[in-house]
């Protein structure tokens, strides 16, 4: 379960890795046997009695945990075992691939405790499209990696025992790719997703294009081929 402390931690170890040369790719796990428990219980017990201004605080510290995953220039990928539990489904869908086992299971149990999923609510929609993620944020009920693999909130699913070698799979195919393209891709996706195919599009996608092969790594890349 994360509370204000694992939050900011959170958020200061992503953009430490983040300005970190050496580091290509971030991969986040739980370090028991259930990957994220979401939002601790005990805290938000406590937020009863906080004022509006505090639950606010809290919310944006969450909120900019979550954006602050989602944007990071490295790729990210969610390794997952066991429980995804609100706020955790919200850390899956938040990293750009997930992957998991198959005894993994996930719910977005924030309406059972009368509350709603308001901060990962655009990574959830985003990952799982909009009709799925109404179904299981108004209904809170569990759904096991195979319905996660089908919804699109994670990429594969594998045997618990295969988990780590299929992470490392990734991670070799990320460690191979061009690391300023990686970049460039992240920034791409969000300026081209749900845009219509017109001539801004056209000139857009074009000057990015221009913009890396004229980089010394795309040169590189090209001379290798």
């Amino acid at each position: 379960a994360f509370d204000p402390e694992m939050v900011d931690a959170l958020t200061a170890t992503l953009r430490k890795l983040e300005s970190n040369p050496a580091v290509r790719a971030i991969v986040l796990t739980g370090a028991g046997k259930n990957f994220c428990a979401g939002a601790d219980i005990e805290h938000m017990k406590k937020s009863a009695r906080f004022s509006r201004e505090q639950n606010l605080e809290n919310a944006r510290a969450t909120a900019q945990m979550l954006h602050t995953l989602c944007t990071l220039e490295k790729p990210t990928v969610a390794c997952v075992r066991g429980a995804a539990r609100g706020g955790g489904v919200g850390l899956v869908a938040a990293c750009d691939i997930g992957i998991a086992e198959r005894g993994a299971t996930f719910r977005l149990s924030e309406v059972k405790l009368g509350i709603i999923p308001a901060m990962i609510s655009p990574y959830v929609i985003a990952a799982m499209g909009r009709h799925h993620a109404q179904r299981y944020m108004l209904s809170g009920e569990e759904f096991d990696s195979a319905e996660a693999f089908r919804t699109g909130l994670v990429h594969d699913i594998c045997e618990e025992p295969e988990l780590n070698a299929v992470v490392g799979r990734m991670l070799a195919h990320l460690y191979s790719s061009g690391p300023n393209a990686a970049v460039a891709i992240k920034k791409l996706i969000p300026e081209v997703a749900g845009r219509r195919g017109d001539e801004s599009l056209i000139e857009l996608t074009a000057q990015r294009l221009a913009d890396i092969r004229a980089t010394p790594e795309g040169r590189e890349g090209w001379s290798g081929v």
